[in-house]
């Protein structure tokens, strides 16, 4: 399975409403704090998309609990 740039925004937007940011600093929750780092390489090596199975297990977790959220399954 492979996720898309745009499906890991709108993942990235999911559990950004799931665990907002806190205090002053609006530091990310480490949520999306996982995702963003994976979105980060997707757009400094100028990915579309990339192989769920081989991104860190946390961001994987999370990806595929959005995606089951998402699909009702």
């Amino acid at each position: 399975m492979e996720i898309t740039l745009a499906e890991l925004e709108q993942a990235i937007n999911h559990w950004r409403i799931v665990h907002p940011s806190r205090g002053e600093e609006r530091a990310l929750s480490t949520e999306v704090n996982a995702l963003a780092n994976v979105y980060a390489r997707m757009i400094f090596e100028r990915i579309r998309s990339l192989p769920v199975e081989p991104i860190e297990p946390q961001a994987r977790q999370l990806l595929q609990s959005w995606l089951q959220q998402k699909t009702g399954t």
